[in-house]
């Protein structure tokens, strides 16, 4: 049986024209994780819906995260047993950024404990939404490979990467 791939969008859901979305396209079997509370996110509340879907996974699945939903996975690790294969953490933003969404809630602080499977924290220098030290800081903590993307923004759809080639490039050869 092949590995199932859960996508985890972040704050806001990603849109249209977010890598996230086109991979999907690409891969219809890959399905996305409805967390709910899009725009008011409870990190409770998404900890709770993701360890109901991944206690219903026959195979411990990859997870694609990006931004708000790589804290959500940090915090989840935490509280759960439930097997994954591993996880690619794209753009982990920082709480105490002043771009942080106010209406996100719990995500603070942030665990720095080491993730208890395989996982990769792909950062750029210049996100509104987190450091690069910051992530850099997370992904030694967590135990995760660490790959500098440079200027990519917050590595969504308004930095204008498309389906981000690169990005898969990087994706393929994490679960390679």
């Amino acid at each position: 049986m092949e590995t199932p791939v859960l996508v985890l969008p972040g704050f806001g859901n990603s849109g249209p024209g977010h890598w996230q979305t086109l991979w999907e396209a690409q891969h219809p079997e890959w399905r996305r994780v409805d967390l709910g509370q899009w725009e008011a996110p409870r990190c409770e509340d998404w900890v709770r819906v993701l360890d109901a879907v991944l206690i219903r996974s026959e195979t411990p699945p990859i997870l694609v995260a990006h931004s708000l939903a790589c804290l959500l996975v940090a915090h989840w690790a935490r509280q759960s047993t439930v097997a994954i294969r591993g996880v690619f953490l794209v753009a982990v933003p920082e709480p105490a950024s002043p771009s942080f969404p106010a209406t996100a809630q719990g995500f603070s602080p942030v665990p720095m404990s080491r993730l208890p499977f395989p996982s990769m924290v792909i950062a750029s220098r210049n996100d509104v939404f987190g450091s690069f030290e910051h992530a850099q800081r997370c992904a030694t903590a967590w135990g995760s490979r660490f790959v500098d993307v440079g200027k990519a923004g917050h590595i969504n759809a308004d930095s204008g990467l498309g389906d981000w080639a690169q990005g898969y490039a990087l994706f393929e050869k994490f679960v390679g």
